[in-house]
């Protein structure tokens, strides 16, 4: 019984097929990770999505900015983007039960193995918060998006503020710097104040602005956090940090790690991609 993490996928289906026989994964067998972005940018979103489906929670995805895309504009509230390449979920015919099993689908994991604690996100986890308080939070946002009021929720869940974390925050500004936090951080300040416009790599902080997993004091810092989102940041692999988002999309790879017997033991499988779009 293997476990296994994958990065952002974005519609990729062709590649994560390959990439699931080169890991010789077995559905009745392996547990693997989506680490978020499933869809979009990539040829075949619904392939992925029906995969994904049909592994009976053999592949256990989380949710990335672009699956909160495909909501948001399945039902109204973004309008598609000149790159997007979400018209085969959208006019799909089992477009209804594809969208609500994204729906389903976690913010936040935390998967036990040899008793260590691996966390899991899409992006990030701000430095104020402990494994507990990321799975309290991204808990309250999964209730909403489950609801019978997740529509209204779209129309809330976009901005750029509240930019930081405050225990006090209410309703959708509480909501919001969750999803912000755990579908979109890449940089920071020491404390807390989330960026949203650089997308460079690590070596390339904005000023006064650090990698969320390099800020001082972070809670999560003795907890081995696994993520994707950051395909300029490219393949990371320190004792508290796995970075996974190896930029299939873009003419990379795509990324998977196997954990041994403990999750300090790990072997990277990757599999050539071809390019779906040009950065820029």
């Amino acid at each position: 019984m293997a476990l296994y993490c994958i990065g952002d996928v974005q519609g990729c289906d062709g590649a994560l097929q390959r990439l699931l026989d080169h890991m010789a994964f077995s559905p009745s067998r392996d547990t693997a990770y989506l680490l978020g972005d499933l869809v979009n940018r990539g040829p075949d979103s619904a392939a992925v999505l029906r995969r994904c489906m049909a592994a009976d929670g053999a592949l256990r995805p989380l949710l990335g900015n672009h699956d909160l895309h495909l909501l948001a504009t399945a039902h109204g509230v973004r309008k598609p983007s000149r790159r997007d390449t979400l018209d085969g979920v959208l006019h799909a015919p089992d477009s209804t039960a594809l969208l609500d099993w994204l729906r389903q689908q976690p913010l936040a994991h935390a998967h036990t193995h040899a008793n260590q604690t691996l966390l899991m996100v899409h992006a990030g986890v701000l430095p104020a918060w402990s494994v507990a308080d990321t799975l309290a939070l991204a808990a309250q946002v999964q209730t909403v998006l489950r609801g019978p009021e997740f529509v209204a929720f779209l129309h809330q869940m976009y901005g750029n503020t509240p930019d930081h974390w405050r225990a006090d925050l209410a309703g959708a500004d509480r909501l919001r710097v969750v999803v912000n936090a755990l579908t979109r951080l890449r940089f920071c300040s020491a404390d807390g104040v989330m960026d949203f416009n650089s997308t460079e790599s690590a070596q390339a902080a904005p000023p006064g602005l650090l990698p969320w997993f390099d800020v001082p004091g972070r809670r999560t810092a003795g907890t081995l956090v696994a993520f994707g989102h950051w395909s300029t940041l490219g393949w990371l692999d320190r004792p508290d940090a796995l970075g996974l988002d190896t930029g299939c999309v873009w003419g990379g790879c795509l990324s998977a790690v196997r954990f041994g017997a403990t999750l300090a033991e790990r072997e990277r499988l990757q599999v050539q991609c071809p390019q779906a779009q040009k950065p820029g």
